[in-house]
């Protein structure tokens, strides 16, 4: 059984409900997750279910109101790409909406490779109430 177009919509809606469970069952236990951002020329790289669900679930931490919206998908071979709009409100009350994509190497029916990827614009100040 293999991944398919639609198991990776039925994947964002997961991350959009903020559900681990619903997230993690489409990955490998030893799955490699290279993050939009990082120290390295891949940005941070987690390794691992363990760590890729703490990744996930530390976004939607820092970002209660985290969603990918206008989320597309396709699959090819043992490859996928999955393109969406993100966006999420820091504490300080900043704001981030920003284009991305994710790409995948698939394995049968898990995800063994996500390399995600965000356009970086400025934070949208937080709108002072008066």
């Amino acid at each position: 059984m293999a991944i398919t177009a639609d198991d990776l919509a039925s994947l964002f809606d997961a991350f959009n409900r903020h559900d681990i469970d619903g997230v993690m069952r489409f990955f490998a236990k030893d799955c490699v997750f290279n993050g939009v951002a990082g120290p390295e020329v891949y940005g941070t790289r987690f390794i691992g279910a363990e760590q890729i669900a703490a990744a996930f679930t530390g976004v939607w931490t820092t970002m209660p109101d985290a969603h990918w919206a206008h989320h597309s998908h396709f699959v090819h071979g043992d490859r996928a790409v999955s393109e969406w709009t993100f966006s999420g409100t820091n504490a300080d009350g900043s704001h981030v909406e920003a284009e991305g994509c994710d790409l995948f190497t698939l394995e049968g029916a898990k995800i063994v490779r996500k390399q995600a990827f965000r356009k970086t614009r400025p934070l949208i100040p937080s709108r002072a109430k008066s």
